[in-house]
């Protein structure tokens, strides 16, 4: 599929006052690895349960691979691969049974790519699940997931518990199937190191809203870090202060903006995804909200 595979406008979800996600407007182009990340509480968890059909939104409109989503449509769901934080397996079940209840679930389910890897991954088929390993158990999930032969997978927080190896061995896995088809994957992960590795597109939620989004390599060109004496307040006009920490001498500033920066008391450093998220989320506040005026520093009320 070319185009946006999701299409979000105004979305919303309400549980009574509390709004759990609201006025979400986004786009996922068709062939990305979106990294969703945020604090606990952000909406994401909510977003991607809207998006996979286990949750009705209150507000807004939702279209996923080009189709209305309005409800549990099968057709639509079958497209669809999933995969929960707590990787819902049935404990007492073999693998062989996870297969089996697979096959009959999905119309499009690729039994030979299945088996293929879980051979790969020497995982035994007459395992029980409950006994696999927490990295095992994520794997087969995640192998059940693209047996569906998806256009869309959805992860929620997949590898949060998993050791450094098994997280490691998890997205090897999934970047092999992203290389070998035209997979679309959005996955929600507090290891942002992780995903600086495996991500090529960024929604950053905050408060139930939607505060950034776009392609990694653009967005991490147009934002630097600035250093220098705490007595500079001045920057060119269009460069926007997304977050400043100060100390008793230095001023430390992430700004976002294509204007050069001349004045050679700052010092100006490239970012990374890492520094990119955090600074965004210790200011708790969306840049849009931020604005240079008369060349000084100044929050916008």
């Amino acid at each position: 599929m070319t185009g946006n595979v999701l299409i979000t406008s105004e979305l919303g979800k309400r549980y009574g006052r509390i709004w759990a996600l609201q006025d979400c407007t986004l786009e996922l182009p068709a062939g990305r690895v979106a990294a969703l990340v945020g604090p606990n509480g952000a909406g994401k968890t909510t977003l991607l349960k809207i998006v996979v059909g286990l949750l009705p939104s209150t507000t807004g409109s939702l279209l996923v691979l080009g189709e209305e989503a309005t409800g549990r449509d099968p057709a639509l769901l079958a497209r669809i691969g999933y995969v929960a934080q707590e990787t819902p397996l049935y404990r007492s079940f073999s693998v062989a049974d996870m297969v089996s209840f697979g096959r009959h679930m999905n119309p499009r389910f690729d039994d030979t790519a299945m088996h293929d890897r879980l051979a790969r991954l020497d995982i035994p088929l007459d395992r029980q699940c409950g006994r696999l390993s927490g990295g095992q158990q994520a794997q087969v999930a995640l192998a059940l997931a693209l047996a569906k032969r998806p256009e869309l997978l959805v992860l929620d927080e997949p590898v949060a518990r998993l050791d450094p190896l098994a997280r490691h061995e998890f997205l090897e896995t999934l970047m092999e199937a992203v290389a070998d088809t035209q997979l679309t994957v959005l996955l929600s992960s507090h290891l942002i190191a992780d995903l600086e590795h495996v991500c090529d597109h960024l929604l950053l939620m905050m408060g139930g809203r939607l505060q950034l989004a776009g392609d990694i390599e653009p967005l991490l060109q147009s934002h630097r870090l600035l250093k220098g004496p705490r007595d500079v307040d001045t920057l060119p006009p269009g460069v926007v202060v997304v977050e400043r920490r100060d100390s008793e001498r230095q001023s430390q500033l992430l700004v976002r903006g294509d204007v050069p920066i001349l004045d050679p008391r700052w010092d100006v450093a490239e970012i990374g995804l890492e520094q990119l998220v955090l600074g965004y989320l210790r200011q708790g506040v969306a840049p849009s909200r931020l604005r240079v005026r008369r060349g000084a520093l100044e929050a916008a009320s």
